[in-house]
């Protein structure tokens, strides 16, 4: 866009706004939408941008020049610039984008055709010394009329058209041959977007290849219309007269003329160079280039990739140590924003080493885990909405004296509270029973769960089916986003035609106690490889953003790396496991499913209702009575039933054929 000068010392630019590309690459321009807009004035163009600097250095500067002058040139010859003037006047851009260090190569072009001999300037003075006082009072009159009516506000090109009383008319071009009977004169005017008193702007050069081309003038006279403040200035404005006499060829139907218009860069044909990056601001400059990755992943690999809703996902870790740190800064990775870590230690001295976030003056503070790495998630990337909270999560098997109660009972619902308010929960812990309470509330409230675990060279990443009773219950608190929502709902449509997946505990026969208790040095530290809880994190990670992008969520089905064959329909992110279990001995990965357990001390439904109907109390009995879980869900019979079981073996060989291998 562009509109005439305003100002006597300064001109007015074309400007290429974010408004000028169409919003999908099929649409037309945009120019439909600024029709009547007295401050754009529209000027088509094409902007070229390269995905290599090789390929802008590469680039037929030339070719595309000639070929937007012959676009101008075609206008010309089919009477299209006298219905849409705004065609004769054309810009090229070439353009490399190095979006990652905020760098820019540009050329611009504005296509002229070449007038050879080029045409001749005469008698150029002000408008106001040009006319007589009352055409020039007239011309201003007629032109504001012009410029404040939205049907002509923006049309660049038109006719002053003044008669032998000084009365002056402004009509269209394409209305020239009727202006052309009588005593009067005409005047082919332009909005003028140059300043200076001593030449016109760069519209006059297309618009005397039109005028002689179309209509076979020779002798030309020109306003230059300007303005001050928003209103006519026959001070400021231009009339001159142009001679044009080119050579035969412009007679020629099948002659197009040469084109010149690449702008100097210092006198020199040469591209600019723009460095944007000292002038942004060091988190804005982040926060775009974190994006850009994510961006690149879903142009090239991943149209479905759905960024927004991986930043608006909120998670929550459960456990800032070995495992939370690396999932943390893996979930930033992916574009999560929100992440709220809970753990109740302190960073020691062998933590920086393995746990990612920490460093060695943490473990000399001796700073909480869930502050340090939240504090060091901002320094990382400083818009990740990051918050660690200082507190322990009860535990089966850790009896709570009565003086103690009231505190682990403000944790219960602390805990209770946080996994209300999140879309995710990963479960980190260091033990098998601090996972139980977790496990239990994300059930209770149909949470996505993520559970990892370590052993010294093998680890578990599995993800919890939907909770037992998310159908039944009309009184349970409303999903806190839009994520959590469509997890509802999906849980809703498959957990009564399906069996539900296990969860961390549904394959065990007895219930979570307490196995720190006597524990010697190398049991009491996460012995395990170094590179084991990076592998584990990652792969978590990857099967959160898998739930995210399935359309059945955390209700869909287990999937293996053969499933896909069987017919069930492809997913962008690819299978989506249940259970994923490894060893760094042999390098090897499996993948298993575990259907959910009636007798699960977790997520069974009876678990499940009995938290819903006794709340807090029934989370005190289950911490300070171990059996008190085996008891409820079934175990205890169970085992009993195992114990009195007898086997009769019968002790004749039989042919290896009547053996099965499974």
């Amino acid at each position: 866009f562009y509109t005439p000068c305003s100002n006597p010392h300064v001109s007015s630019h074309l400007s290429l706004l974010a408004e000028s590309l169409p919003t999908e690459p099929s649409d037309e321009l945009p120019i439909a939408a600024t029709r009547g807009n007295r401050n754009k004035c529209s000027v088509p163009g094409t902007l070229y941008n390269t995905n290599t600097y090789e390929g802008y250095q590469s680039i037929d500067k030339k070719g595309l020049l000639k070929a937007e002058g012959k676009k101008i040139w075609d206008d010309i010859r089919s009477g299209k610039v006298e219905e849409d003037c705004s065609v004769l006047l054309r810009f090229l851009i070439i353009s490399f984008a190095d979006l990652k260090r905020f760098h820019f190569d540009y050329s611009i072009a504005f296509p002229a055709l070449v007038l050879d001999p080029p045409a001749t300037l005469v008698d150029l003075k002000p408008a106001s010394e040009w006319f007589t006082a009352e055409e020039a009072e007239s011309v201003s009159a007629c032109c504001n009329e012009w410029r404040m009516s939205s049907l002509t506000a923006d049309v660049p090109f038109f006719l002053v058209y003044i008669s032998s009383n000084s009365h002056a008319t402004i009509r269209p071009l394409k209305d020239f041959k009727d202006c052309q009977h009588g005593d009067h004169k005409i005047l082919f005017a332009f909005y003028d977007p140059y300043h200076g008193p001593n030449n016109p702007g760069w519209p006059l050069r297309n618009y005397l290849a039109f005028i002689y081309a179309r209509w076979n003038i020779n002798k030309v006279q020109f306003l230059c219309y300007r303005e001050n403040r928003g209103f006519a200035d026959m001070g400021s404005s231009l009339v001159g007269e142009a001679l044009i006499q080119p050579s035969q060829a412009w007679q020629d139907e099948e002659h197009v003329p040469q084109v010149i218009g690449w702008e100097v860069n210092s006198k020199k044909k040469v591209s600019r160079h723009i460095d944007l990056s000292t002038s942004m601001d060091p988190t804005r400059m982040v926060i775009s280039a974190a994006d850009l990755n994510l961006k690149l992943m879903r142009w090239r690999q991943l149209p479905s990739l759905n960024l927004s809703m991986l930043s608006g996902t909120k998670c929550l870790l459960l456990g800032a140590g070995t495992l939370g740190c690396q999932v943390a800064r893996m979930l930033m990775a992916w574009g999560v924003r929100k992440i709220t870590l809970v753990d109740s230690g302190k960073v020691a001295m062998s933590n920086p080493l393995r746990q990612s976030l920490y460093t060695f003056d943490d473990s000399v503070k001796g700073d909480k885990k869930a502050v340090a790495a939240a504090e060091s998630l901002r320094k990382i990337f400083p818009a990740v909405e990051a918050e660690g909270i200082v507190m322990a999560i009860p535990m089966p098997g850790h009896p709570v004296p009565s003086k103690d109660e009231q505190g682990v009972l403000d944790d219960c619902k602390r805990l209770h509270d946080l996994i209300e308010s999140h879309d995710a929960v990963f479960l980190l812990t260091d033990t098998r029973e601090s996972r139980w309470l977790p496990t239990l509330l994300c059930a209770n409230a149909n949470k996505l769960t993520i559970t990892a675990a370590l052993g010294f060279d093998s680890f578990m990443v599995m993800r919890h089916g939907s909770g037992p009773l998310s159908t039944t219950d009309d009184s349970k608190t409303e999903p806190v986003s839009s994520v959590s929502t469509g997890v509802g709902k999906m849980s809703l449509s498959q957990s009564d035609s399906k069996p539900r997946l296990g969860c961390y505990f549904c394959n065990d026969v007895v219930a979570p106690v307490d196995s720190t208790a006597n524990r010697t040095l190398d049991q009491q530290c996460t012995v395990t490889r170094p590179g084991l809880a990076p592998i584990a994190s990652a792969l978590a990670v990857e099967l959160f953003v898998g739930i995210l992008h399935h359309p059945l969520g955390i209700s869909a089905e287990a999937e293996f790396d053969n499933s896909l064959d069987s017919g069930s329909s492809e997913q962008p992110l690819g299978i989506l496991p249940h259970q994923i279990r490894g060893a760094l001995s042999q390098f090897s990965q499996m993948i298993l499913v575990g259907h959910s357990s009636n007798s699960c001390t977790a997520c069974c439904p009876t678990v499940v209702s009995e938290y819903r109907k006794r709340g807090q109390d029934f989370v005190l009995q289950a911490i300070n009575h171990p059996t008190y879980l085996e008891d409820l869900t079934g175990l205890t019979e169970l085992m009993k039933s195992a114990n009195s079981f007898e086997l009769d073996w019968d002790d004749a060989t039989d042919n290896d054929d009547d053996f099965v291998e499974i």
